[in-house]
């Protein structure tokens, strides 16, 4: 049995086929360097903030730089910050000042990265984030930098957070209206209530017509589930989930939005990057579980993409080229065939073809339980080199162990010693 979602009100076809995006965390953040929640972690007040404003000129800023390494990668899809937390916008609003034409910059940012990204077949995808610690009607929550400044949040009672909330309808609707047709819109998030402060939730963000308005501007549209309202996708971040996430009892779209490092915007000194073997044993992890990776880069504040993470994007590149159909099309495979130790299935159902991935590399045989009288083939997929099934081989190559009856249920794939030269090597399975 495969595992399905229900359908939603966007179209998820071509998303649960792709399976593969970029993250990009962009803004004025980068020239900090120490974490896109600067601005909250340390408290900063929006006039010291301002200096990161009056100095932003990515000078060396390509998107089709950016937009190559993705592609090579083999990722179908991007999403970009249009605004973080900070309330700075990568493209020309007509609602605010904070925003990259105002800076040295001096042009829009988005429209160009949107232009290299299509240029290249990918899917667009716009991260907009509900919080806003830069409006002047924004008030004090649990995570606003001047929580803990008295006369900040005294003068809460000036502010009118409708008005805010009127300003983020009306970006949502230019980002949905300026940029041609737009694939994902990922909205970030809701602010849960504290001892000291309410939270901000559907009730502030009018979630229900905002939804309305997204849907009727862009009809086809993904929607991820932080309105709280759960639309076309769930987002677990930072963390793999166990098996297929399920909402109330069934299975739904998922996306798991991953780092390179600890920090989703440029951080110079973060040192815990994340392995090549790792991230591509995170992708073939969460497509084994029907899912997709966004996977996130933090360009410089010159408009680069760190050279660990290009270097990163190379190494997944290189094992994709060969490996991808294992990859594209591909989900949990059905529940009759059971991974084996260190391993993760997919499922192409299409093809009918079942893809095992060994994190992990056996002494010779590997056993396979569900498999039995169910493979016509097997091939190593980065060469496609013939793996012979052990009730292929002469017996008296095997002595004692191929004559032991085995279930019907059971296969044994006989491996050459050397593991191939691959990041994770991937067996290729024709069912009959």
């Amino acid at each position: 049995m495969t595992l399905k979602p229900e359908p939603t009100d966007g179209n998820t076809e071509w998303f649960v086929h792709d399976r593969f995006g970029l993250f990009i965390h962009w803004g004025l953040y980068a020239l900090g360097a120490r974490h896109e929640w600067l601005k909250s972690n340390e408290k900063i007040d929006t006039a010291t903030y301002q200096k990161y404003f009056k100095h932003f000129d990515p000078d060396l800023y390509d998107p089709g730089v950016w937009a190559d390494a993705a592609a090579e990668a083999g990722m179908k899809y991007f999403v970009v910050t249009t605004k973080h937390h900070e309330g700075f916008t990568l493209w020309d609003s007509a609602l605010t000042d904070y925003k990259a034409t105002n800076t040295p910059a001096k042009r829009d940012l988005l429209k160009p990265m949107v232009e290299a990204f299509r240029a290249r077949n990918m899917k667009v995808g716009f991260y907009h984030s509900l919080l806003d610690w830069h409006h002047p009607d924004y008030t004090v929550d649990e995570h606003h930098p001047m929580r803990d400044n008295a006369e900040y949040i005294a003068a809460d009672e000036g502010r009118e957070l409708q008005r805010y909330t009127e300003y983020l309808h009306g970006q949502t609707k230019e980002i949905l209206t300026q940029f041609g047709k737009i694939d994902i819109l990922w909205y970030d998030f809701s602010v849960g209530k504290s001892h000291r402060f309410a939270g901000k939730g559907k009730e502030v963000w009018q979630s229900e017509k905002l939804i309305k308005l997204v849907r009727s501007l862009q009809p086809e549209i993904i929607l991820n589930d932080r309105l709280e309202i759960d639309q076309d996708v769930k987002t677990p971040e930072q963390y793999q989930p166990r098996s297929w996430v399920h909402v109330n009892g069934k299975p739904v779209v998922w996306e798991a939005c991953q780092t390179f490092s600890g920090s989703w915007g440029y951080h110079r000194d973060e040192a815990s990057w994340k392995s090549i073997d790792m991230l591509v044993q995170m992708l073939i992890d969460t497509v084994s579980k029907g899912g997709n990776l966004l996977l996130n880069v933090g360009p410089t504040g010159r408009g680069e993409l760190d050279a660990r993470a290009l270097n990163s994007l190379k190494g997944i590149g290189k094992w994709m080229r060969q490996h991808s159909r294992s990859i594209y099309g591909c989900t949990q495979a059905p529940s009759e065939f059971v991974a084996p130790q260190d391993c993760r299935l997919t499922y192409n159902p299409q093809t009918k073809r079942i893809f095992v991935h060994l994190f992990a590399w056996p002494f010779q045989h590997l056993h396979l339980d569900g498999f039995g009288e169910k493979v016509e083939y097997a091939q190593l997929l980065n060469d496609a080199s013939e793996i012979r099934m052990l009730e292929q081989i002469p017996e008296e190559s095997y002595g004692a162990m191929s004559a032991a009856p085995k279930p019907k249920s059971h296969l044994i794939l006989n491996l050459p010693i050397l593991k191939p030269d691959v990041t994770v090597p991937v067996i290729e399975l024709f069912l009959k």
